[in-house]
């Protein structure tokens, strides 16, 4: 009875809240978001007031979509590689120091067009540099088995603030103009600064010197290519940023053009998609469980369409919102399960790397599809922009059939911690290299049809953790003989390869070995290559390898 209670309460939503650290980061996370909504409104607001374009009201959201598309790999590099406390720390920081500098800009008068979307650019540019710290810092505060329920639980959260921040967002833009929106915005960043700089996570000793910039973003990007899984969900991600974002980008001309309202009505409106979100985010734990990922993202993609048709048909502010509950549900479950897949599908050495490519993927298509269903809406129309973004979205569904989403990884990626580094005769340094590795196993006829699938799935995870140029050869004398030889740039590079093994990579390893049918273990053998000529070639046997 009690593994039974126990159970069900790893699958509970609110199951994360047992953790301190996260409980703290999420509730300060609440005044954050409650204020990046009122800015928002202001922002998008005031863009009404000082143009009459609509495709420069669409580039406000474009604009601060925009940075996440072109930084977040680099921000996921940084966040692998450096303190994601730290990191955070300093893009709040920023970020606080942006808002303050566009209010006193908006409280003298001095905001155009083009300067408010400089300033939208650049929080764009701290939450750029944020995100990745942020999201893959979820999995240092809760454990793996309440992964799921955190990335909810933030969703909701943000939603919670989304379903009431917008709409007091639009009072303070009527009441006191949008310089009081981003006056707000800025005090409302204290709190989390404040958790942050308590936070001293237990972070692991790096036994391995720190990757360089270019490297680690080429690690992260070899690794989601060479991950079947996580290009689907990119697809997907994708498509559904480019099609939903229109009904975001153009909701402030829905609200003005289409429903006849004022700042409060628009401000009504995303509250009422942040209060679809919160229910969306309630509920996809049960949804997790009774639907595939498939079918669940699917169904976000129809409902949204269905949202999308509401708001271009729709003159009734009342009915409008009914459509922006069931867009705000199906956005939080389609995002908030892309982000959980990729998460899941990643061990912790690169999941900032993978959870930044992801958003350069979703915010990619946020910010394209803001610019062109903007430019959509000024030339046909507010009404056939959303009309043309609804189809579009019954396609982004039908894409599924073609790219159905795997279902959420239950691998064990937790790093093995089995390889010790081997004895060498030769005095090595860590840039010592390049570096060819030979590996001799005996198979039998019987086996070769197993050996070889296997095989070939060794390859792509050798490939994926840095090995280069991986190849598998037959003996020609003694067929029964194969080997499996790879290279690596340096010495340093073939301790970090095996180092990132997990323990779903061992458990391949281990069925290709139980076909091992030799007398000993399958044979490695570890080269240097050099040059031809002598003075180059020779190396100083014997001595320390010094990687730190």
């Amino acid at each position: 009875m009690i593994d039974d209670e126990a159970d069900v309460e790893k699958r509970s939503t609110l199951a994360p809240f047992r953790h301190s650290t996260f409980r703290a980061v999420w509730t300060a996370s609440l005044a954050s978001n409650f204020g990046g909504l009122i800015q928002g409104v202001g922002a998008a607001w005031l863009m009404t007031s000082i143009t009459t374009s609509s495709d420069m009201v669409a580039l406000v959201q474009a604009s601060t979509a925009l940075p996440i598309m072109l930084f977040s790999l680099v921000s996921g590099a940084i966040a692998d590689s450096f303190g994601r406390r730290q990191v955070m720390l300093v893009a709040q920081c920023f970020m606080v120091t942006v808002s303050i500098l566009l209010t006193v800009a908006a409280y003298l008068g001095l905001i155009t067009p083009w300067l408010l979307l400089a300033f939208t650019f650049l929080i764009g540019c701290g939450t750029a540099l944020n995100n990745p710290s942020w999201q893959a810092s979820v999995g240092d505060m809760v454990p793996r088995a309440d992964l799921p329920a955190a990335v909810a639980l933030n969703s909701m959260g943000f939603n919670l603030t989304r379903s009431v921040g917008p709409a007091i967002g639009g009072i303070i833009v009527a009441t006191a103009g949008a310089a009081a929106a981003f006056a707000a915005n800025a005090a409302s960043y204290v709190a989390l600064i404040f958790v942050l700089f308590r936070w001293k996570p237990q972070i692991p000793a790096a036994n391995l010197p720190r990757e360089t910039l270019g490297v680690a973003m080429g690690a992260g990007i070899r690794y989601v290519a060479m991950s079947p899984s996580i290009g689907k969900v990119l697809l997907r991600a994708s498509v559904f940023g480019f099609t939903s974002g229109s009904i975001l980008a153009l909701l402030p001309l829905v609200a003005r053009d289409l429903v006849q309202g004022g700042p409060l009505v628009y401000g009504i409106m995303l509250g009422a998609f942040g209060l679809g979100a919160v229910g969306g985010a309630l509920a996809s734990e049960r949804l997790r469980q009774a639907l595939s990922s498939e079918v669940m993202v699917r169904y976000a993609f129809l409902g949204f369409a269905l949202c999308g048709l509401i708001a271009a048909v729709s003159s009734q502010a009342w009915l409008t919102c009914a459509g922006l509950l069931v867009g705000g549900a199906c956005w939080v479950l389609a995002l908030s399960h892309f982000n959980v897949t990729v998460q899941l599908s990643t061990p912790r050495w690169v999941v900032g790397r993978a959870l930044s490519i992801y958003q350069t993927a979703t915010f990619g298509g946020i910010a394209l599809g803001s610019w062109i269903w903007g430019i959509v809406a000024e030339t046909h129309g507010v009404e056939m922009a959303l009309i043309a973004a609804a189809i579009s979205m019954l396609a982004g569904s039908a894409l599924g059939f073609l790219a159905p989403l795997p279902q959420l990884a239950t691998l064990n990626l937790d790093p093995l911690n089995r390889w010790t580094e081997p004895l060498l005769s030769l005095d090595l340094k860590p840039r010592s290299g390049p570096i060819a590795i030979l590996i001799e196993y005996v198979i039998r006829d019987e086996d070769l049809s197993e050996f070889i699938e296997l095989m070939a799935e060794r390859g792509r995870i050798r490939r994926r953790d840095g090995a280069r140029n991986w190849t598998l050869a037959r003996d020609l004398e003694n067929p029964e003989i194969w080997i499996e030889t790879y290279h690596t740039p340096t010495w340093l590079e073939y301790v970090r390869h095996n180092t990132r093994a997990t323990f779903a990579d061992a458990a391949i390893t281990e069925r290709i070995r139980a076909l091992h049918s030799g007398s000993e273990r399958p044979r490695v053998r570890r080269m240097i290559e050099r040059p031809t000529t002598a003075e180059q070639a020779i190396v100083t046997p014997r001595g320390p390898i010094d990687l730190h």
